[in-house]
């Protein structure tokens, strides 16, 4: 019976992912024609994400969300706001570090250069915790704000004009100064990040809980809101971090001057030592920076045989970075003729992170966010309600679920769903290039030149081949004299792949990477255990006035279409608050127009929609988009995937509102004959 139940639960979780993986590998394969890399790595991630969500979610079931419900509801009774609200800064905050999306926000940084965004830099990867703790702070505020609304009955209307003109107007300051522009877009994401599957059900429980005791235990929707707020004032948070470290960080500056001598000073202000500057300059730079880092052209190139010859070297350059990513991705033209000209033997190293560190780096974070969440829930419990702890051993069981659930999920959030969303966004901007794509080059040493052949063409034209004998077989290359060095006899094989429509199709492959944007939003918002609660929720709190699929599709619309506006913010990077601040402008009135409780819930589909599925794929594929355009960041693009759910939901409410309305009238008008 165990086994049955197991079952069904993993089955649950591989039908509730499986349309977003399948569409992914599926556009990449079929549509753009690229076989995935490292596919057996990417489906062991994937593993690990179906086993970690059935885990972690039933061991939510089982352990935190009873605990939080059982608090919610004893809490009013026995002590006051105050006491409430305190809590509520706990509970939030610790939900919060819990949140398994919040991983993926800890990775984001591995795109950015510390030259073109010195801010957004600081913040991802110096400043880390900090930018969690930030996070968790703005939800903990949240939640206490929620509280006090809930106990005394109050509109969300008044907190929705309030926070979002003061997050709009900051943002619009902040975009003025070039050091803190940066930031903007990774302020929006974190309020997307903060409402996932841990926050939103022992919040929700704890604010029914609450609404439910004020009003003397009837029945209420007023638990409905707080999810808004949890997403809005971690914006706050964030955009108040960045203000504060400004003084602490260096100005944008160019590649060359970033890794000079002369900036050295402020450079590490960035970093903990020259080492890791010079770490940046391989995994991230190009070869003007590494030389601008040495600027002695014999102690450059002595670093590159180095490089090339000595693994510990290698490992301290490169990091997780393969030798081979390096040369196809990083080196220039010249780095790798020389490379290739001292190159000795094969270099035997492990590129990558153990799938053994990574489970035991996941295994510690989810140590530290899930034991205190669950300490403070018995604190309270035992000692400040005097309540018994029920169900003991289904609770520590459904806590030691939680925890390889989240170990797990976050494992595969970052051996599978982030590489797989990577893999994919760096090859959309194949669709609408006009050029073909360097995919890699290999060097041939020694080249006999007396293999090349030449052929002629009708019109007279003539080129040079020579036949390549490869694994896979022997084909016929074109020789390209420019390739070909005569000094050392190399000849730098390069690959290429032609543009995927051809180079006059640009704007169908822009139709194309919109579509595949819309239907990537639309599917992992389908799978989102948070807003498939949220919906539960929903449906019982309207006696089934509004269905929970209505509230699945209508938010995941939304969703597809802020994908497809994030997407277009990237490919021609339009400034962020050039999208949020129309859209949220549109809101205030629907929200002024739509009824109280509608509005809490809208608001809060907005928050739900983005958590362990949608967030890593989504900001992967953000990134990578950038990355390969040479955008200073592709964040933004969660923000945008926000704001669009709350409009459609608004527009539903109030198109429900007046087809009942007309359904009443013409009753009415039909008792009256």
């Amino acid at each position: 019976m165990l086994g049955g139940y197991a079952k069904d639960r993993i089955v649950e979780q591989i039908r509730l992912i499986a349309f977003i993986i399948i569409y992914l590998v599926a556009f990449q394969m079929i549509i753009l024609r690229v076989p995935l890399s490292n596919a057996l790595s990417l489906a062991g991630g994937i593993g690990l994400v179906v086993f970690g969500l059935a885990f972690f979610l039933e061991g939510l079931i089982l352990g935190l969300m009873p605990l939080g419900e059982r608090v919610g509801v004893k809490l009013p009774v026995k002590f006051g706001i105050l006491f409430i609200a305190i809590f509520g800064v706990f509970l939030g905050f610790g939900s919060t570090v819990a949140e398994p999306a919040i991983s993926s926000l800890r990775s984001a940084g591995a795109g950015v250069t510390a030259w073109d965004a010195p801010m957004l830099y600081m913040l991802l990867e110096r400043y880390t915790q900090a930018l969690v703790y930030s996070i968790g702070a703005g939800v903990g505020i949240a939640v206490a704000l929620g509280m006090f609304r809930f106990y005394y009955q109050l509109s969300i209307k008044p907190f929705i004009y309030t926070i979002i003109p003061i997050a709009l107007t900051l943002s619009v300051l902040l975009s003025f100064d070039e050091t803190l522009r940066s930031i903007i877009g990774l302020a929006w994401d974190s309020g997307a990040v903060t409402t996932g599957a841990v926050t939103v059900p022992l919040v929700l429980a704890m604010g029914i809980g609450v609404s439910r005791a004020a009003s003397k235990n009837k029945a209420s929707g007023g638990g409905f809101g707080v999810i808004m707020l949890a997403s809005a004032l971690p914006v706050l948070s964030v955009l108040i971090l960045g203000i504060s470290l400004r003084s602490s960080s260096p100005g944008i500056t160019t590649e060359d001057h970033f890794f000079s001598k002369e900036n050295r000073e402020y450079a590490l202000k960035l970093f903990d030592d020259e080492s890791a500057i010079l770490n940046h300059a391989f995994t991230r730079g190009s070869e003007v920076g590494r030389k601008s880092f040495f600027a002695d052209d014999e102690l450059y190139y002595n670093k590159l045989n180095q490089l090339a010859n000595n693994p510990k070297v290698l490992k301290e350059l490169l990091g997780s970075m393969s030798f081979d990513a390096w040369l196809s991705k990083k080196a220039s033209e010249t780095e790798r003729k020389y490379i290739a000209s001292v190159k000795t033997e094969p270099l035997d190293v492990v590129s990558g992170i153990p799938v053994s560190t990574v489970l035991k780096q996941e295994s510690k974070i989810a140590l530290q966010a899930v034991i205190p969440l669950t300490l403070l829930l018995l604190l309270v419990l035992l000692l400040f309600l005097r309540e018994k702890l029920r169900y003991k051993d289904e609770f520590f069981l459904g806590i030691a679920f939680t925890l390889v659930g989240m170990i797990l999920l976050t494992s595969g959030i970052r051996l599978g769903l982030g590489p797989l969303g990577g893999q994919v966004g760096a090859q959309l901007p194949r669709a609408f290039s006009r050029e073909a794509k360097f995919i890699d080059s290999k060097m041939i040493t020694p080249f006999d030149t007396t293999i090349v052949f030449s052929t002629i063409a009708l019109d007279g034209t003539k080129k040079q081949f020579f036949n390549l004998t490869e694994e896979s077989g022997t084909k016929v290359v074109e020789f390209e004299p420019k390739n070909y060095d005569k000094v050392n006899n190399i000849y730098e094989y390069v690959i290429k792949r032609p543009p995927l429509l051809g180079p006059n199709l640009t704007i169908l492959g822009i139709l194309l990477v919109l579509l595949f944007a819309f239907g990537m939003g639309f599917g992992a918002t389908m799978a989102e255990p948070a807003l498939n609660a949220l919906g539960i929720t929903v449906e019982e709190l309207t006696v089934g006035a509004i269905k929970r699929s209505q509230i699945l599709y209508v938010v995941s619309l939304g969703v597809g279409i802020g994908l497809v506006l994030g997407v277009l913010r990237i490919l021609y990077d339009i400034p962020l608050i050039w999208l949020i601040l129309p859209g949220y402008l549109i809101l205030l009135p629907l929200t002024y127009f739509s009824e109280d409780e509608f509005s809490s819930m809208a608001w809060d589909c907005g928050g739900v929609t983005t958590g362990p599925v949608t967030v890593p794929l989504v900001l992967a594929m953000g990134l990578s988009i950038g990355g390969e355009l040479n955008v200073v960041d592709g964040f933004g693009i969660l923000a945008c995937a926000s704001l669009m759910p709350i409009i459609t939901v608004l527009t539903f409410g109030l198109i429900t509102r007046a087809r009942q309305k007309r359904i009443v009238n013409a009753s009415i008008e039909n008792d009256d004959e």
